[in-house]
This record gives structure tokens, sequence and C-alpha cells, in this order.
């Protein structure tokens, strides 16, 4: 197998103690890293960024120089990892953020005469993959509430800019796991990792 390169973004906002979501993407990195796959960690909680408060300043600011090698770590990559928390329904407000600041015009998209140009998209032939933790069933936000915050993450944001394919991973009832659920999903994720997926 080819080796390939993988950016992993941790969205969880607490980067105080480890969570699950840190645990999987520990398990994702081994797996990949085992393979030969070479991966660049970017943990969202701990830069340094403004959230942005206007279409003028998402088109003309410069980007945070907190964010630069994030940038260029995405730019790097041939495969995305997402970890996240599902927080009220959706990623949290911090990933969001952190989203909104690097897909920039110039960057995720074409930039001409001082307007991104929509339709010239900025990161064609990259994939990417999707983890996501919940406290409901995954079946039941998959199918009840039709997984609609993470379609619109594939279709509105890392579709939109090339990002194609998009897998999702969905891990629910993550507080009432008991010690033989978390051994399943780390070795899961550890084979996503050597297969890159």
């Amino acid at each position: 197998m080819t080796a390939r390169r993988i950016v992993l973004i941790q969205g969880h906002p607490d980067s105080t103690e480890p969570h699950l979501c840190h645990a999987l993407a520990a398990a994702y990195t081994a797996g990949a890293q085992e393979a030969g796959h070479i991966v660049r960690i970017v943990k969202v909680a701990e830069l340094d960024f403004p959230l942005l408060g206007s279409q003028q300043a998402w088109e003309e600011d410069p980007l945070p120089a907190g964010l630069k090698q994030a940038q260029a770590d995405i730019r790097w990559a041939e495969h995305i990892v997402l970890f996240f928390p599902l927080c009220l329904g959706d990623m949290p407000a911090l990933l969001k953020g952190f989203l909104e600041q690097v897909a920039r015009p110039g960057f995720a998209f074409e930039h001409e005469a001082g307007r991104a140009t929509f339709t010239k998209k900025g990161l064609t032939g990259r994939s990417a993959r999707v983890v996501v933790t919940m406290g409901m069933p995954a079946m039941v936000y998959r199918w009840y509430f039709r997984a609609h915050s993470i379609k619109s993450l594939e279709r509105n944001i890392l579709g939109f800019i090339g990002i194609t394919p998009v897998h999702t991973t969905l891990i629910g009832m993550v507080g009432d796991f008991k010690a033989n659920d978390g051994s399943r999903w780390l070795s899961k994720l550890r084979r996503l990792g050597q297969s890159a997926k």
C-alpha cells in the first residue's frame, strides 16, 4: 500500500483532559503509522484564533497567525480525519469557528478580482472521514434525525470545497460504554488508520 499523507483534526473543545475522541484519534494515528502513513495532528482546542464576525472579515482579513500551520497541514494532506463530539445536535462551536477561519477564499476556493470563485474548489483530490461521538444511539441520530449536521458538514463544507469522498463513523451511547465497547471501537479506528480510510 502506498503511504498517504493524513491530517487528523481533533475537534473536541476540551483540551484539559483526555476524552473518548482523543483515544479514538490516538488509535487511528497508531494504526496509520504502523502501516507507514504520515500523520500530522491539529488540536483545535489548543489553537489561538478569534471567531469571524462578518463576510467581509472572512474575505479580506488575514488568516490568524495561530492557524497558518493548520491550513498548511490541510493543504499538505491527501486524507483528512475529523473527530468531535456531537454538541446540541451539531459540531462544537469551536470547531465550526475553526473551519470558517481556515476555509478562506484563496485556500478553499479560488480568489479572483478580490472575490471568492465558488465554482473553483481549492481542495479537490482529498478524501475525508468524520468520526462523531454522541450520547444517543447512533441509529436514532442517523435515521430519526437523519444525521442532519453530518450531512451539512459533508455537503455544505467538505464537498463544497472539493473534499470527496467523505465517510462517517458514528459512535453512540458513549455514556453507557462497557469496557469491551471501548476496546472494540479503538480496534476499529486502528484498522481504519492502517488502511488510511
